[in-house]
């Protein structure tokens, strides 16, 4: 199972991103993270950008309800959410399915 850490009205989400995929999904759960592979490449941010916008449309939230809190430069990373945990956990939870 994946970690989801509750922030005020949101939560936030460890994950582990796998850019330059030839697909943008849902890998798995890795270490507690949820596994995200992207199609962009780890270049000037663009994976990180894609990363984002992926996982807003996967909870049908606006781009800017999803941030990059930490992990720019890593493949670990911690997305801050503009969603309460328990909608998160059970949208992210049918697209691990």
């Amino acid at each position: 199972m994946f970690e989801l850490v509750a922030r005020g009205s949101g939560c936030d989400l460890p994950v582990r991103a796998q850019p330059g995929a030839s697909r943008a999904r849902v890998v798995g759960v890795w270490n507690g993270k949820l596994k995200i592979a992207v199609t962009a490449p780890p270049d000037k941010g663009r994976a990180n950008d894609e990363l984002c916008a992926f996982v807003a449309e996967l909870l049908g939230l606006r781009r800017s309800s999803v941030r990059l809190a930490s992990g720019e430069r890593s493949r670990d990373k911690r997305l801050e959410i503009d969603a309460p945990p328990e909608v998160v956990r059970a949208a992210l939870l049918a697209a691990l399915e």
